[in-house]
């Protein structure tokens, strides 16, 4: 499902035009990324949990040359589902 997709299933699903829900659905991916930028985690209970991990440096290959090149410590979004999600998908 792409995020178009996404806009239209929430405008029949509460009867509003698909403006409004594109707003809706950029408002909620927005607040999520604000929170993760911010370090904070976001839970939807039922739904899962956005997080912020981290990785460390590391020494890597390109595998072009073969030659080592170093890889700078950097945070990552991670996602866990949650329960009612994971069965959901399970069924």
């Amino acid at each position: 499902m792409t995020k178009e997709q996404l806009v239209e299933a929430v405008a029949k699903d509460i009867n509003t035009s698909k403006a409004t829900a594109a707003a809706a659905v950029k408002s909620v991916l927005a607040n999520i990324t604000s929170a993760l930028k911010k370090g904070q985690g976001i839970t939807l209970t039922g739904f899962g949990t956005f997080s912020v991990g981290k990785r460390k440096a590391r020494l890597g290959v390109n595998p072009r040359t073969g030659e080592k090149i170093k890889i700078a410590a950097t945070k990552v979004p991670k996602f866990k589902s949650g329960k009612a999600l994971k069965m959901a998908v399970k069924k």
